[in-house]
């Protein structure tokens, strides 16, 4: 299996790279900073799968197409892409979007929104025939709760991207929202740790139905009833 995942230094990224190494993938490894890359990749190997690390910047489509081109090259057709890459500027809860700066704002939508649009389309020519593209998101994005701004607009966009490329493409696209998870994107506030709900991401793509993932959203409470 081949897999593909953005923003994978850290957080969610690590730990579902994490699981599937130890399926024995070869998992592809991007992020802005390369250098935290090399211990997940080590992971990845000590697991019993491959990995290959490239520095890539999602809000730059050329950093993303050599990125995909690489994955493919390295591992074969991809597999499963995880659109993870995420920024939010502020504290979570604490940021009105009244009060954001244009700034925070365009940085929201450059990386959470047009960051996954750029991923899955430069995968595009690179999936397997049964492949499947995750983007993770959160109920934020559905249900607006105060001080959320502009992080929550973009994981919005982020989500109806997703949906889009669902009625469009023959590979099943979706949304995985895992709850609430203690990341640096977060502040490391409560919620669940990554390893937590890595197990979710791969059940996500290689034991939901196609047809529930395919423009829907997979959380927690799907997984459970599906497992149990």
């Amino acid at each position: 299996m081949n897999v593909l995942i953005t923003g994978a230094s850290r957080g969610i990224g690590a730990a579902v790279a994490r699981r599937f190494g130890e399926d024995g993938a070869h998992v592809a490894l991007c992020a802005r900073d390369e250098e935290p890359l090399h211990a997940v990749a080590a992971d990845v190997v000590e697991a019993g799968g491959e990995a290959t690390t490239q520095r890539a910047d999602v809000r730059d489509e050329f950093d993303i197409e050599r990125f995909t081109e690489t994955a493919a090259r390295e591992g074969g057709p991809i597999d499963l892409v995880v659109a993870n890459a995420g920024v939010y500027h502020g504290d979570p809860g604490e940021t009105p979007l009244a009060d954001e700066s244009y700034a925070a704002f365009d940085e929201h939508i450059r990386t959470n929104g047009r960051g996954v649009f750029a991923t899955v389309r430069e995968s595009v020519p690179h999936l397997a025939d049964d492949a499947r593209v995750l983007v993770p998101s959160g109920s934020i994005a559905r249900d607006a709760k105060p001080g959320f701004g502009s992080y929550a607009v973009s994981k919005a966009l982020a989500e109806a991207i997703a949906r889009q490329f669902a009625t469009d493409l023959d590979t099943p696209v979706g949304v995985v929202d895992p709850g609430q998870v203690s990341t640096e994107l977060t502040g490391e506030g409560p919620g669940r740790d990554p390893a937590e709900v890595a197990d979710l991401f791969h059940w996500a793509a290689t034991e939901a139905p196609a047809e529930d993932l395919n423009g829907g959203v997979l959380d927690l409470r799907a997984w459970k009833q599906a497992t149990r």
